[in-house]
């Protein structure tokens, strides 16, 4: 009996790897615009928050001694993780209780091991998540440009600075070898 419990669960995770691997390699620069794909990625959202929450006390603590001293940032990080450990886990409690609604993520970064050094940021609470409007049906039609002939002048134009180069140019010389000679 052993044994085929065995064969099964190998099974079964063969099965979970070889499904899953395609939508780990695939775009994820998709909009998630499905009822389905929100409400997961919520819950996503909602259990990272309120497992990873004691995560905030490393990060505040180590940001903090980064920008002042080792004191502040070991007394005052641990304070501000505090706060922010509390702030992500009623992130992850609110969004629990309003799992069916699809929400615009409140804590920023998304997660925390996202963008490790910004400090984590609240935005509006219960802002709903909609899609993109998409984009004119009818193709826009292509203006084509009007050419407009050139006028050609009718004084013709004299180049006078190849002239005035050269001429610079021997005075300079000139110059050049009367100093040269002293």
């Amino acid at each position: 009996m052993d044994k085929y419990n065995r064969f099964f669960v190998t099974l079964l995770f063969t099965g979970l790897i070889g499904g899953y691997a395609p939508i780990s390699q695939a775009d994820v620069s998709q909009t998630h615009c499905s009822y389905g794909q929100k409400i997961s990625e919520k819950a996503l959202r909602t259990l990272t928050n309120m497992t990873t929450n004691i995560l905030e006390l490393p990060k505040n603590m180590i940001n903090t001694t980064n920008d002042s001293n080792i004191f502040y940032g070991l007394t005052g990080g641990a304070f501000k993780g505090l706060l922010n450990m509390v702030g992500r886990m009623s992130v992850g409690v609110a969004d629990l209780v309003s799992l069916p609604i699809p929400t615009k993520p409140v804590a920023y970064p998304l997660y925390i091991w996202d963008d490790f050094d910004i400090d984590t940021s609240y935005n509006d609470v219960f802002r709903l998540d909609t899609c993109p409007k998409a984009g004119p049906v009818v193709a826009v039609p292509m203006v084509q440009p009007v050419v407009v002939p050139a006028v050609v002048p009718s004084v013709p134009v004299i180049d006078r600075s190849n002239q005035y180069n050269q001429q610079t140019n021997r005075k300079l010389d000139t110059l050049f070898k009367k100093q040269m000679m002293k």
